[in-house]
C-alpha cells in the first residue's frame, strides 16, 4: 500500500473498472454504491474513509447523469428547488451522524427495503412511462422523501437513488423515465452535501476518488442515454435485478 495513496497503486485501475460499471448501472436504476463501497473496504479504506470516498467517486457520476437528463429536457430543476434544498439538509445532517453513530442496524433493515422495492417495481400496474396519479404534492414530497432519503443516504447511502426514483413514482406519480431523471438530481444533491461533510471531517482519499470518479462520468453518461432512449422497457427490469441484487450482498455479508 502507498502511505501517499492510502491504496496500492495496482489497485487504481481495477477501482477505475468498477466506478465505470457503478455509474452505468446507478444511473439507471441506483445501487452504484453496492459496488463501489465493497471494492474500496477491499483495497484496504477503513469504513468511514470507504464512506467519504465513495461519495467523492459518485458526485461525478451522478452530476454526469444529471446534466445528460437536463440537457434532453427530461428534469424541469425549476419545479424541484425545494426538494433539492430539503435534500440537501438531510443528506448533511444524515452524514453528520454516520461519524458519530454506528450504522449496523440500518444495514440490516436495508435488504428488507430492498426485497419489498423490488416487489413493488415488479408487480405494481403503476410503474411503465406514463404518469399516474399524484398523492402528495410537491412541497410534502420534498419534506417527506426528499428530507427522508437525503439523510439516509447520508447516513448509509447505498440504493438511495432507486429510493428516490421509488418515492417519484409512488407519490407524484411520476413514469419511470421521469422519475429516474428527477431522482438522479436529487442523488446528485445529496452526493455533494455528504461529500462536504466528509470532507470537512477530513474522510477522503482525493487520488482513488478522483480515479473512481472518471470512471463515474463515463458510466453514467452511457447509462442516462439508455434511460432516454429505453424508458421503463430497460429501467424496470434493471431496477428489480438491482435491488435484489442489493439485498443478497447484504445478507450474504452479515
Amino acid at each position: 500500500m502507498s502511505p501517499e495513496l492510502g491504496v496500492d497503486p495496482q489497485l487504481l485501475p481495477l477501482l477505475f473498472g468498477v466506478a465505470t460499471l457503478a455509474g452505468f448501472i446507478d444511473a439507471i436504476a441506483g445501487g452504484g454504491g453496492l459496488l463501489a463501497i465493497p471494492a474500496l473496504l477491499w483495497a484496504g479504506l477503513p469504513p468511514l474513509q470507504a464512506l467519504g470516498t465513495n461519495k467523492l467517486q459518485a458526485v461525478f457520476g451522478s452530476f454526469a447523469a444529471s446534466a445528460n437528463f437536463l440537457h434532453k429536457g427530461a428534469i424541469r430543476p425549476g419545479e424541484m428547488a425545494e426538494a433539492v434544498l430539503l435534500t440537501f439538509l438531510g443528506a448533511l445532517l444524515g452524514t453528520y451522524a454516520v461519524q458519530q453513530f454506528d450504522s449496523t442496524l440500518l444495514g440490516r433493515m436495508l435488504p428488507l427495503l430492498l426485497i419489498v422495492f423490488a416487489l413493488y417495481f415488479l408487480f405494481s400496474p403503476r410503474v411503465g412511462d406514463i404518469d399516474a396519479r399524484r398523492r402528495i404534492g410537491p412541497r410534502l414530497f420534498a419534506a417527506t422523501a426528499g428530507f427522508g432519503i437525503g439523510f439516509y443516504d447520508g447516513f448509509f447511502g447505498p440504493g438511495a437513488g432507486s429510493f428516490f426514483a421509488l418515492a417519484y413514482v409512488a407519490l407524484l406519480g411520476y413514469n419511470l423515465r421521469k422519475a429516474t431523471a428527477h431522482a438522479k438530481l436529487l442523488n446528485f444533491t445529496s452526493n455533494l452535501a455528504a461529500l462536504l461533510a466528509f470532507m470537512a471531517g477530513g474522510h477522503l482519499l482525493w487520488l482513488v476518488g478522483l480515479t473512481m470518479g472518471a470512471g463515474q462520468l463515463i458510466g453514467a453518461w452511457l447509462g442516462s442515454h439508455m434511460v432516454l432512449r429505453h424508458g421503463a422497457s430497460l429501467v424496470r427490469p434493471l431496477l428489480v435485478i438491482v435491488s435484489l441484487a442489493m439485498a443478497a450482498r447484504l445478507l450474504l455479508a452479515e
